[in-house]
């Protein structure tokens, strides 16, 4: 039963630069697995449901995803979860994250952009794990760059090594529709999104003159000499190349008008990965063991604003994980029994009974975890390789509103969790300091703590280079103790307590680290010492 559970199970993450259409090709594949009726874009005006995956207020207004959400449906008998990522850069940490949960992604590139630097990142984050990559060329409905020159392109920056698996018949103006080259057919493009799926002309013979009567004869003849081209010049598709990482398949279309998708779901589903092995501290786990292990890749808070509830997502490496039984936290160790698992569809959650790997599921937690805890059956050991970065913007974080300060700090509390920020508190005045990887959080922390903790907060801005942590050789010594001394004005300590020097230099930090040579100065945080 596990076995086959597992056969038809198929996680991914959807990554791309902001603005690639990322979140309406989610939107798009719930409506091809017939989770949803209709499909909202992100953008328009004139579609008046916004995009189911978007459910945090700030995303509707802003039109971009802050969060990472997690999706699940049915498709031709394998069950699907995506999580689609934020594009945005200063959001990286999440989707960094999010990438330790998934068995494969799904690359998102504008065909007029091209490759765009947020896409290198991420994708060099995949390659280094060997994460099983699909490539959808995104609004080919609009002109852009040429598929030869986006597929070299693709290979120079992103450093991977294509095969296209479909082709597009002209583009912007000229569009005609696709050539189907893993199916070996024709889907015509009719430029009416209301259409919920395209018709498709089966082709087996490029030469068969039904070719021109569809698309006009010079259409026809320049996709003839395009896929002559593009069989001399790409590999053949390789399912054992594509799984280890070294061959990365190709496909055209347009999201918005539903056009391309259903190819690249049903290639998906017959080729993508099912969950695979993953590296603990003690040893490789294999997702059929039939004891259960998974690990909290996120955390997020007030997924309903009514109710004050925190969510661990957690996904499941091995065994299954069963409503109302006991499992170990490994950090605490002690056993932990959860009544109402939910599994997800974007903001609808139903309550699970069982769920195998390759699932995510959110557990209610009153502050149990943190992102990178491990579940157990009662096995000792913890899951590798969840990362988090110094933070490179800090603020001051002062309450604007005495009368709400318990509010401000549960909230602050709670957000920090999440893994939104990282918070200190300076040891000579007793101030918080809030230290963010990008700008933007600032304003997502602003806002989320009015309008989810009813408590409102003012900055002030802080001169800080580089936040490190401090580790002295010896904590007694007479060297360790002049280092307090002389910094005590740039000293913080974190959530957890260890001490923190605020550098506002990159000078500084050079010149502090050669006068205190026994008092090592850390720029990788917590996550990493706790492995």
């Amino acid at each position: 039963m596990l076995k086959k559970e597992i056969q038809r199970r198929r996680t991914f993450g959807i990554i791309s630069h902001p603005d690639a259409g990322k979140t309406t090709l989610t939107e798009k594949l719930l409506l091809f697995g017939g989770a949803i009726q209709e499909a909202g874009a992100v953008k328009s005006n004139k579609i008046k449901k916004g995009a189911t995956s978007d459910f945090m207020e700030i995303e509707r207004q802003r039109g971009i995803s802050v969060a990472t959400s997690v999706l699940a449906f049915e498709y031709n008998g394998i069950k699907i979860n995506i999580l689609d990522t934020p594009g945005h850069k200063d959001f990286a940490e999440d989707t960094f994250r999010t990438l330790t949960a998934v068995d494969s992604v799904i690359v998102v590139i504008d065909v007029a952009k091209g490759v765009e630097e947020q896409t290198e990142k991420l994708v060099e984050v995949c390659r280094m794990r060997n994460i099983p990559m699909i490539v959808f060329i995104n609004k080919l409905d609009r002109e852009g760059k040429d598929a030869f020159e986006l597929l070299d392109e693709i290979e120079q920056k992103l450093k991977l090594r294509v095969t296209p698996l479909s082709f597009p018949i002209g583009m912007g103006y000229d569009f005609k529709g696709i050539y189907n080259i893993w199916e070996k057919n024709v889907n015509l493009f009719s430029g009416d999104s209301r259409k919920n799926i395209e018709e498709t002309i089966k082709i087996e013979d490029l030469k068969d003159p039904e070719l021109d009567q569809l698309i006009g004869e010079k259409p026809a003849n320049s996709l003839r000499d395009e896929l002559e081209l593009v069989y001399e010049v790409y590999p053949d598709f390789n399912r054992d190349e594509y799984l280890n990482g070294e061959l990365q398949p190709v496909f055209f279309g347009s999201a918005l008008n539903n056009f391309g998708v259903r190819e690249l779901l049903d290639c998906f589903v017959s080729i993508a990965p099912t969950p695979r092995p993953k590296e603990s501290d003690t040893r490789l786990v294999k997702p059929d063991e039939k004891d259960f292990s998974g690990f909290v890749f996120k955390i997020h808070a007030n997924m309903d604003p009514k109710h004050r509830d925190r969510l661990a997502f957690v996904k499941i490496v091995s065994g299954t994980f069963e409503r109302n039984t006991s499992y170990l936290h490994v950090r605490h160790n002690k056993k932990l029994k959860f009544s109402s698992p939910n599994a997800f569809f974007a903001e609808k959650k139903q309550i699970v009974d069982i769920s195998y790997p390759g699932d995510i599921v959110g557990l209610h937690d009153t502050g149990n975890f943190k992102i990178g805890d491990t579940l157990t059956e009662g096995e000792e050991m913890n899951y590798k390789g969840i990362p988090s970065f110094s933070p490179e913007h800090f603020k001051y974080i002062n309450n604007a509103d005495p009368m709400k300060s318990k509010q401000l700090e549960k909230g602050i509390d709670q957000l920090m969790d999440e893994g939104v920020a990282q918070l200190f508190t300076l040891e000579l005045n007793g101030r918080k300091v809030i230290g963010t990887v990008g700008a933007l959080q600032f304003e997502v922390i602003q806002y989320r703590l009015e309008h989810e903790y009813g408590a409102k907060c003012r900055y002030e801005n802080l001169n800080v280079h580089k936040a490190c942590w401090v580790e002295p050789k010896d904590p007694k010594s007479e060297e360790f103790a002049d280092f307090k001394r002389v910094k005590s004005k740039f000293l913080a300590k974190d959530k957890r307590g260890q001490l923190v020097f605020f550098a506002d230099s990159a000078f500084t930090l050079q010149m502090t680290q050669s006068k205190y040579p026994n008092v090592k100065l850390h720029f990788v945080s917590e996550f990493e010492k706790q492995q």
